[in-house]
Protein backbone atom coordinates (compact mmCIF):
# COMPACT_ATOMS: atom_id res chain seq x y z
CA UNK A 1 0.00 0.00 0.00
CA UNK A 2 1.50 2.99 -1.29
CA UNK A 3 -0.07 6.49 0.21
CA UNK A 4 -0.27 10.10 -1.86
CA UNK A 5 0.07 13.02 0.47
CA UNK A 6 -0.71 16.46 -0.01
CA UNK A 7 2.60 18.11 -0.59
CA UNK A 8 1.81 21.27 1.60
CA UNK A 9 -0.61 19.58 4.05
CA UNK A 10 0.44 16.48 4.62
CA UNK A 11 -3.49 15.49 4.39
CA UNK A 12 -3.42 11.25 2.36
CA UNK A 13 -5.23 12.02 -0.62
CA UNK A 14 -5.21 8.47 -1.81
CA UNK A 15 -4.28 4.99 -1.24
CA UNK A 16 -2.30 2.42 -3.98
CA UNK A 17 -3.26 -0.99 -3.16
CA UNK A 18 0.45 -2.07 -4.99
CA UNK A 19 3.90 -1.87 -4.10
CA UNK A 20 5.13 1.21 -6.76
CA UNK A 21 3.83 3.56 -8.77
CA UNK A 22 5.25 1.86 -12.22
CA UNK A 23 2.71 0.36 -14.73
CA UNK A 24 -0.26 1.77 -12.39
CA UNK A 25 -3.90 2.17 -12.84
CA UNK A 26 -4.16 5.68 -11.07
CA UNK A 27 -7.13 6.93 -13.69
CA UNK A 28 -9.80 9.22 -12.63
CA UNK A 29 -7.81 10.44 -9.25
CA UNK A 30 -8.46 13.48 -7.45
CA UNK A 31 -4.76 14.15 -6.65
CA UNK A 32 -4.59 18.14 -7.15
CA UNK A 33 -1.20 19.44 -4.80
CA UNK A 34 -0.25 16.12 -4.53
CA UNK A 35 3.00 14.91 -3.51
CA UNK A 36 4.80 13.12 -6.26
CA UNK A 37 8.42 14.43 -6.15
CA UNK A 38 11.21 11.78 -8.00
CA UNK A 39 8.06 9.33 -8.04
CA UNK A 40 8.30 6.48 -10.72
CA UNK A 41 5.47 7.07 -12.72
CA UNK A 42 6.95 5.38 -15.96
CA UNK A 43 3.87 3.44 -17.71
CA UNK A 44 1.11 4.62 -15.42
CA UNK A 45 -2.52 5.21 -16.51
CA UNK A 46 -3.35 8.98 -15.10
CA UNK A 47 -5.54 8.98 -17.64
CA UNK A 48 -8.82 11.94 -16.71
CA UNK A 49 -6.84 12.41 -13.16
CA UNK A 50 -6.52 15.86 -11.63
CA UNK A 51 -3.07 16.91 -10.78
CA UNK A 52 -3.48 20.62 -10.57
CA UNK A 53 -0.56 22.00 -8.73
CA UNK A 54 0.77 19.02 -7.89
CA UNK A 55 4.54 18.36 -7.21
CA UNK A 56 6.04 15.70 -10.29
CA UNK A 57 9.66 17.63 -10.23
CA UNK A 58 12.40 14.95 -11.37
CA UNK A 59 9.39 12.37 -11.15
CA UNK A 60 9.37 9.64 -14.07
CA UNK A 61 6.48 9.25 -16.33
CA UNK A 62 8.30 7.57 -19.34
CA UNK A 63 5.25 6.19 -21.71
CA UNK A 64 2.42 7.23 -19.06
CA UNK A 65 -0.78 8.18 -20.08
CA UNK A 66 -1.78 11.43 -19.65
CA UNK A 67 -4.94 11.88 -21.54
CA UNK A 68 -7.89 14.61 -20.51
CA UNK A 69 -5.32 14.62 -17.00
CA UNK A 70 -5.59 18.13 -15.73
CA UNK A 71 -1.83 19.14 -14.83
CA UNK A 72 -2.77 23.16 -14.88
CA UNK A 73 -0.06 24.68 -12.36
CA UNK A 74 1.90 21.67 -11.98
CA UNK A 75 5.90 21.52 -11.38
CA UNK A 76 7.38 19.03 -13.27
CA UNK A 77 10.63 20.47 -13.42
CA UNK A 78 13.45 18.07 -14.67
CA UNK A 79 10.49 15.40 -14.82
CA UNK A 80 11.04 12.51 -17.49
CA UNK A 81 8.35 12.68 -19.97
CA UNK A 82 9.74 10.64 -23.05
CA UNK A 83 7.55 9.20 -25.26
CA UNK A 84 4.26 10.68 -22.77
CA UNK A 85 0.59 9.99 -24.43
CA UNK A 86 -0.73 13.43 -23.63
CA UNK A 87 -2.41 14.14 -27.03
CA UNK A 88 -5.18 13.19 -29.33
CA UNK A 89 -6.80 13.75 -32.14
CA UNK A 90 -9.61 15.31 -30.23
CA UNK A 91 -8.76 18.36 -28.48
CA UNK A 92 -11.04 17.34 -25.53
CA UNK A 93 -9.20 14.21 -24.73
CA UNK A 94 -5.81 16.03 -24.57
CA UNK A 95 -3.99 17.07 -21.66
CA UNK A 96 -4.07 20.14 -19.95
CA UNK A 97 -0.72 21.76 -18.78
CA UNK A 98 -1.32 25.77 -18.60
CA UNK A 99 0.88 26.97 -16.28
CA UNK A 100 3.04 24.04 -15.54
CA UNK A 101 6.45 24.25 -15.23
CA UNK A 102 8.52 22.17 -17.44
CA UNK A 103 11.58 23.74 -16.94
CA UNK A 104 14.57 20.82 -18.27
CA UNK A 105 12.04 18.11 -18.56
CA UNK A 106 12.37 15.57 -21.31
CA UNK A 107 9.51 15.28 -23.81
CA UNK A 108 11.46 13.54 -26.61
CA UNK A 109 8.67 11.57 -28.82
CA UNK A 110 6.13 12.45 -26.23
CA UNK A 111 2.45 13.15 -27.88
CA UNK A 112 1.52 16.52 -26.84
CA UNK A 113 -1.74 16.99 -30.05
CA UNK A 114 -3.58 19.32 -29.23
CA UNK A 115 -2.82 19.35 -25.94
CA UNK A 116 -3.33 22.70 -23.85
CA UNK A 117 -0.05 24.03 -22.59
CA UNK A 118 -0.57 27.85 -22.40
CA UNK A 119 1.96 30.27 -20.10
CA UNK A 120 3.77 27.29 -19.26
CA UNK A 121 7.75 27.02 -18.58
CA UNK A 122 9.43 24.98 -20.81
CA UNK A 123 12.80 26.74 -20.85
CA UNK A 124 15.70 24.26 -21.68
CA UNK A 125 13.37 21.35 -22.09
CA UNK A 126 14.31 18.19 -24.92
CA UNK A 127 11.44 17.92 -27.23
CA UNK A 128 13.32 15.88 -29.85
CA UNK A 129 10.70 14.35 -32.46
CA UNK A 130 7.60 15.63 -30.47
CA UNK A 131 4.64 15.66 -32.15
CA UNK A 132 3.30 18.90 -30.89
CA UNK A 133 0.58 19.23 -33.91
CA UNK A 134 -2.23 22.07 -32.97
CA UNK A 135 -0.75 22.08 -29.52
CA UNK A 136 -1.59 25.49 -27.69
CA UNK A 137 1.85 26.93 -26.41
CA UNK A 138 0.32 30.62 -26.62
CA UNK A 139 2.77 32.73 -24.12
CA UNK A 140 4.89 30.06 -23.08
CA UNK A 141 8.44 29.81 -22.11
CA UNK A 142 10.53 27.56 -24.90
CA UNK A 143 13.87 29.19 -24.32
CA UNK A 144 16.24 27.39 -25.57
CA UNK A 145 14.48 24.15 -25.95
CA UNK A 146 15.75 21.50 -28.61
CA UNK A 147 13.24 20.51 -30.74
CA UNK A 148 14.92 18.70 -33.40
CA UNK A 149 12.71 16.88 -35.97
CA UNK A 150 9.73 18.19 -33.70
CA UNK A 151 6.34 18.72 -35.04
CA UNK A 152 4.65 21.88 -34.28
CA UNK A 153 2.08 21.77 -37.75
CA UNK A 154 -1.08 24.08 -36.84
CA UNK A 155 0.66 25.05 -32.78
CA UNK A 156 -0.24 28.12 -31.64
CA UNK A 157 2.92 29.24 -30.30
CA UNK A 158 1.35 33.11 -30.61
CA UNK A 159 3.73 35.58 -27.97
CA UNK A 160 5.68 32.68 -27.19
CA UNK A 161 9.32 33.11 -26.23
CA UNK A 162 11.44 30.72 -28.49
CA UNK A 163 15.11 32.61 -27.99
CA UNK A 164 17.82 30.21 -28.88
CA UNK A 165 15.78 27.40 -29.85
CA UNK A 166 17.18 24.54 -31.70
CA UNK A 167 14.22 23.90 -34.20
CA UNK A 168 16.35 22.49 -36.71
CA UNK A 169 14.48 20.21 -39.76
CA UNK A 170 11.20 21.14 -37.53
CA UNK A 171 7.75 21.40 -39.43
CA UNK A 172 6.07 24.65 -38.84
CA UNK A 173 3.42 24.36 -41.26
CA UNK A 174 0.47 26.86 -40.61
CA UNK A 175 2.07 27.76 -37.17
CA UNK A 176 0.51 30.88 -35.01
CA UNK A 177 3.98 32.36 -34.40
CA UNK A 178 2.37 35.93 -34.01
CA UNK A 179 4.60 38.74 -32.05
CA UNK A 180 7.07 35.54 -30.75
CA UNK A 181 10.44 36.14 -29.93
CA UNK A 182 12.61 34.26 -31.96
CA UNK A 183 15.66 35.94 -31.21
CA UNK A 184 18.87 33.47 -32.02
CA UNK A 185 16.70 30.55 -33.24
CA UNK A 186 18.07 27.88 -35.10
CA UNK A 187 15.92 26.47 -38.14
CA UNK A 188 18.28 25.19 -40.22
CA UNK A 189 19.26 21.67 -40.95
CA UNK A 190 20.66 18.67 -38.90
CA UNK A 191 22.08 16.86 -41.25
CA UNK A 192 22.99 17.09 -44.90
CA UNK A 193 19.34 16.71 -47.24
CA UNK A 194 17.52 17.48 -44.03
CA UNK A 195 15.17 20.93 -43.89
CA UNK A 196 13.07 23.19 -41.94
CA UNK A 197 9.70 23.60 -43.49
CA UNK A 198 7.48 26.34 -42.75
CA UNK A 199 5.16 27.36 -45.37
CA UNK A 200 1.99 29.32 -44.57
CA UNK A 201 3.68 29.59 -40.80
CA UNK A 202 2.50 33.26 -39.34
CA UNK A 203 5.50 35.37 -38.09
CA UNK A 204 3.68 38.12 -38.05
CA UNK A 205 5.41 41.78 -35.71
CA UNK A 206 7.56 38.14 -34.32
CA UNK A 207 11.04 39.06 -33.19
CA UNK A 208 13.57 36.92 -35.37
CA UNK A 209 16.77 38.84 -34.96
CA UNK A 210 20.01 36.42 -35.89
CA UNK A 211 17.50 33.39 -36.30
CA UNK A 212 18.58 31.35 -39.24
CA UNK A 213 16.55 29.77 -41.87
CA UNK A 214 19.47 28.70 -43.93
CA UNK A 215 17.85 26.46 -46.44
CA UNK A 216 14.21 26.35 -45.30
CA UNK A 217 11.51 25.64 -46.81
CA UNK A 218 9.15 28.81 -45.91
CA UNK A 219 6.58 29.25 -48.76
CA UNK A 220 3.43 31.86 -48.44
CA UNK A 221 4.65 32.47 -44.65
CA UNK A 222 3.59 35.83 -42.98
CA UNK A 223 7.03 37.80 -42.04
CA UNK A 224 5.13 41.12 -41.85
CA UNK A 225 6.27 43.91 -39.68
CA UNK A 226 8.80 41.63 -38.18
CA UNK A 227 12.04 41.98 -37.26
CA UNK A 228 14.10 39.90 -39.64
CA UNK A 229 17.93 41.62 -38.51
CA UNK A 230 20.34 39.47 -39.08
CA UNK A 231 18.56 36.96 -40.26
CA UNK A 232 20.53 34.41 -41.97
CA UNK A 233 17.99 33.40 -45.03
CA UNK A 234 20.35 32.06 -47.38
CA UNK A 235 19.32 29.55 -50.13
CA UNK A 236 15.99 30.03 -48.22
CA UNK A 237 12.58 28.99 -50.26
CA UNK A 238 10.39 32.25 -49.84
CA UNK A 239 8.28 31.66 -52.29
CA UNK A 240 4.78 33.76 -51.94
CA UNK A 241 5.90 35.17 -48.35
CA UNK A 242 4.93 38.06 -47.14
CA UNK A 243 7.73 40.55 -45.76
CA UNK A 244 5.98 44.02 -45.98
CA UNK A 245 6.72 46.87 -43.28
CA UNK A 246 9.09 43.90 -42.43
CA UNK A 247 12.96 45.15 -40.74
CA UNK A 248 15.33 43.14 -43.08
CA UNK A 249 18.50 45.05 -42.05
CA UNK A 250 21.63 43.04 -42.32
CA UNK A 251 19.49 40.01 -43.48
CA UNK A 252 21.61 37.71 -45.93
CA UNK A 253 19.12 36.87 -48.89
CA UNK A 254 22.17 34.72 -50.70
CA UNK A 255 20.56 32.26 -53.35
CA UNK A 256 16.79 33.53 -52.70
CA UNK A 257 14.47 33.90 -55.43
CA UNK A 258 12.45 36.94 -54.62
CA UNK A 259 10.30 37.22 -57.23
CA UNK A 260 7.32 36.44 -55.90
CA UNK A 261 7.74 38.10 -52.38
CA UNK A 262 5.75 40.78 -51.27
CA UNK A 263 8.68 43.28 -50.56
CA UNK A 264 6.27 46.72 -49.66
CA UNK A 265 7.71 49.12 -46.91
CA UNK A 266 10.43 46.26 -46.58
CA UNK A 267 13.99 49.02 -46.95
CA UNK A 268 15.93 45.89 -48.29
CA UNK A 269 18.85 49.08 -49.15
CA UNK A 270 20.58 47.45 -46.05
CA UNK A 271 19.94 43.51 -46.38
CA UNK A 272 22.71 41.55 -48.33
CA UNK A 273 23.26 39.71 -51.13
CA UNK A 274 19.42 40.65 -52.04
CA UNK A 275 18.92 40.45 -55.92
CA UNK A 276 16.09 42.47 -56.55
CA UNK A 277 14.24 41.85 -59.53
CA UNK A 278 14.07 45.60 -61.87
CA UNK A 279 10.79 45.78 -61.30
CA UNK A 280 10.46 45.61 -57.58
CA UNK A 281 13.18 47.67 -57.41
CA UNK A 282 10.81 51.17 -57.04
CA UNK A 283 8.54 49.68 -54.76
CA UNK A 284 8.06 51.19 -51.32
Amino acid sequence: MIDIKHKETGEVLASIDAGEFAGADLRDMRLNGADLTGADLSGANLEFSDLVGADLSGASLRGAVLLSAHLNDADLTGADLTRVRAGSERPAQAAVLSGASLRSANLEGADLRNAEVRGANLQQAKLTAADMRGTDFSGSNLCHITATKALFIKASLREANLCGADLRECHLNDANLVRASMHDADLTSVQPGGFTVANLANFEGADLRNARFSKAVVQDANFRNANLTDVDFTGAVLGGAILRGANVAGADFRGVELASVTMEFANFSKALNATIPSYKKHLR
